[in-house]
């Protein structure tokens, strides 16, 4: 959510930021229009209320003196009716200020580049090379098929098109890169391991950025009054919303394995092949609250964390700047990691690292405080995937298969797998 107060202040900055992002700029001047006529109402309000105690004052002493307090009274009778009509007002005005603010998307951060979709998205670096094969590369679907791994028929027999069974070693090989990432994520990079719930409230949902505006987006439940959880960052993300942390303790950091749900609506080409664009998949997630002035340090750890789990596996891939016009909604600025499928012939995104800066912790009310004291402020919040992991065995496969249709898995996974490949059975 964004600061009115920098609304108020600056809206041309506010207006440019919406611009870039494709966002509704008019809905600056309804928030200004809005937010002055609440201030009106609550200087008007609170005069009132100041003559309305004054009254409770003036009457008691005209009656003690022996005078008349008619007119007082009635004055300090009309009084009340009018305070309720102003609060009345001034609650409506807040709910509808409240939801407008709602459903605006961040600003973008300085230093992202301009442009109005991925065509402007900048190659910030790349790692590795695109490998090479003596025979011609298949695809994930054909090679699954043929080991024997990968069941899309049944997939979408049982529960409909973009969804997809795991067999045999294909799921131990999820159930390996999980363990594998979260073991890295807390053994060496500091994370906490969180096993959270994959069903939140509206709330929770609001505090991170899918509602209002993605409802359509989202799986719910009981007349959407609770929702299945796109992504861990949900309610990650949520854990400490409402609460007043210690400065001293920031970055926090988490991490955590779930199920994500996507309805993933309006995907066309390859990408619908497969496993690359699916309703449920698993991603391991990682989160961090920041401070402020050093939350884009964060981001830059935070991308490392996911990239050397690439380049562990020997996985060829390339870190995107977003530019503005390809940004989520509640990002600043977004790493974009994509890792080559050759078998795809195509890059593939496994994880986007974002700076939320205190977009989300305004909406959850999640702050730190610098010492006793400290007025307390916004917290910044920070995410990326580490990593998602359809896309990541996509690439796994089809760079690592050989001749015989076998695949050979590289050397930081054998003792996770317990095998050096995957062969037919």
């Amino acid at each position: 959510m964004l600061d009115i107060k920098l609304i108020r202040t600056d809206p041309d900055r506010v207006r440019d930021g919406l611009k870039a992002k494709k966002a509704d700029t008019a809905q600056v001047d309804a928030l200004l229009e809005l937010d002055a006529r609440r201030r009106e109402l609550t200087a008007e309000s609170e005069k009132l209320k100041a003559r309305k105690n004054e009254l409770s004052k003036l009457i008691p002493q005209r009656m003690a003196a022996g005078e008349g307090a008619d007119d007082l009274k009635a004055e300090s009778k009309e009084i009340g009716p009018s305070l309720k009509g102003m609060e009345e007002d001034l609650k409506r005005i807040a709910s509808k200020q409240d939801d407008l603010l709602l459903r605006l998307p961040n600003l973008p951060h300085e230093s992202v580049p301009r442009g109005r979709d991925e065509t402007a998205n900048e190659v910030v670096r790349e790692w590795g090379d695109k490998p090479a094969f003596g025979f011609q590369p298949k695809t994930h679907w054909d090679l699954g098929t043929a080991l024997g791994i990968l069941d899309l028929e049944r997939g979408a027999k049982i529960s409909g098109s973009g969804y997809y069974i795991l067999k045999g070693d294909l799921a131990r090989l999820e159930r390996a890169l999980v363990s594998w990432m979260i073991d890295t994520h807390t053994r060496k990079n500091g994370y906490t391991e969180v096993a959270p719930p994959y069903i939140v409230t509206r709330d929770t949902m609001r505090g991170t950025g899918q509602l209002p505006k993605f409802e359509d987006d989202l799986y719910g439940m009981d007349d959407n009054s609770v929702f299945l959880i796109p992504t861990a960052e949900v309610p990650v993300t949520n854990l400490h919303a409402g609460e007043i942390l210690d400065a001293a303790d920031l970055p926090v950091k988490y991490c955590a394995y779930t199920p994500c749900f996507r309805r993933e609506a309006g995907s066309y080409g390859k990408e619908v092949r497969g496993i690359t664009r699916v309703h449920q998949f698993g991603k391991v997630e990682m989160v961090q609250y920041a401070l402020p002035e050093k939350s884009y340090e964060v981001l830059d750890g935070l991308t490392r964390n996911a990239t050397e789990l690439l380049e562990a596996l020997g996985l060829h891939y390339r870190v995107l700047s977003l530019c503005t016009g390809d940004l989520s909604f509640g990002a600043a600025k977004c790493h974009d990691l994509e890792v080559w499928a050759p078998g795809m012939d195509l890059f593939l995104e496994v994880s986007s690292c974002s700076n939320f800066e205190d977009f989300q912790s305004r909406r959850m009310n999640l702050r730190f405080r610098r010492g006793q004291g400290a007025k307390p402020e916004f917290a910044h919040t920070l995410n990326g995937s580490g990593l998602a992991l359809p896309r990541l065995m996509i690439a796994l496969l089809e760079t690592y298969q050989q001749a015989d249709g076998s695949i050979a898995l590289p050397p930081v996974l054998h003792q996770w797998f317990g095998a050096e490949r995957i062969a037919p059975s």
